[in-house]
């Protein structure tokens, strides 16, 4: 049982270190017209584990084991950029997940026509 706990954990431990890369943190970057954007996400990442061994007055004997882990995304804003200009857009902290983004996009792209008329 000892090896296969360890083996478990191991596995685990890998996935977390494979999925916790900074992409996950700074998105792909995309373009928007004229402006270059880039999602800027906040990750959290939890693990737990847990074993068990000995004899079990009643039943004999007794083994057990577990391990999981868990992550969450979410979007804080986007990093905008124009020539030399730099401009964060945040996400409004009332929505939760990945819709606040959506909601988000509206406003950018009012932001970024308000932009180009100013500049015309």
């Amino acid at each position: 049982m000892e090896m296969q706990f360890t083996e478990l954990l191991d596995k685990i431990t890998k996935f977390i270190e494979s999925e916790a890369r900074s992409e996950t943190v700074i998105g792909k970057p995309f373009k928007l017209g004229e402006f270059d954007c880039v999602p800027v996400i906040r990750i959290g990442i939890g693990f737990g584990s847990g074993g068990g061994g000995g004899n079990a007055p009643k039943n004999g004997q007794g083994e057990g084991g577990g391990a999981g882990a868990g992550m969450g995304i979410e979007p804080i804003g986007f990093l905008v950029t124009k020539n030399d200009e730099i401009s964060f857009l945040g996400v409004n902290k009332s929505s939760k997940g990945i819709s606040a983004a959506f909601e988000k996009i509206p406003d950018l792209v009012e932001k970024m026509m308000t932009k180009k008329k100013e500049e015309a």
